[in-house]
C-alpha cells in the first residue's frame, strides 16, 4: 500500500492543474502582506496630509520606499493571482486565456505606474 500526502493527492487536480501552486502562493502572498501592510500603513499616515517636499523627503529614505515598492509588487501580484483563479474558475476555452492576459497586463501596468510614480517621487 502506497501513502500518499493530502498535497500529493491534490496536485495536478483542478481546472488549471495548478491549484496546490496557486493556493501556496496565495497563502505565503496574504500572510507576508498582513505582515508589511501596517507598517505601510503607519508610513503612508505620516505623510498624509503634509506638502509635497515632505513627501518626497520621506519617500527618498530607503525603508519608506522599499516598503511601498514592496506593498505595490506583492499586493498586486496577489490580486492577479486571486483574480486569475477567479477568470478560471467561471470562464473557458479562449475566453479564459483572453482575460487572463488582460488582467496580467492591466496588473503589471498598474505595477510599472507605480513603481514610475515611486521612483520620480523618491529622486
Amino acid at each position: 500500500m502506497r501513502y500518499l500526502t493530502a498535497r500529493k493527492r491534490a496536485e495536478g487536480k483542478g481546472a488549471s492543474h495548478t491549484g496546490t501552486e496557486h493556493h501556496w502562493f496565495m497563502t505565503v502572498s496574504a500572510v507576508g502582506l498582513a505582515l508589511i501592510i501596517p507598517v505601510w500603513l503607519f508610513i503612508i499616515g505620516r505623510a498624509l496630509g503634509s506638502d509635497f517636499a515632505t513627501v518626497q523627503a520621506t519617500f527618498a529614505r530607503p525603508i519608506p520606499a522599499i516598503t511601498t515598492a514592496l506593498v505595490l509588487v506583492a499586493g498586486l501580484q496577489h490580486f492577479n493571482k486571486g483574480f486569475q483563479i477567479m477568470i478560471e474558475d467561471y470562464t473557458h476555452g479562449t475566453t479564459r486565456k483572453a482575460f487572463v492576459t488582460l488582467m496580467t497586463a492591466f496588473t503589471y501596468g498598474l505595477m510599472a505606474t507605480g513603481l514610475f510614480a515611486l521612483a520620480k517621487m523618491a529622486l
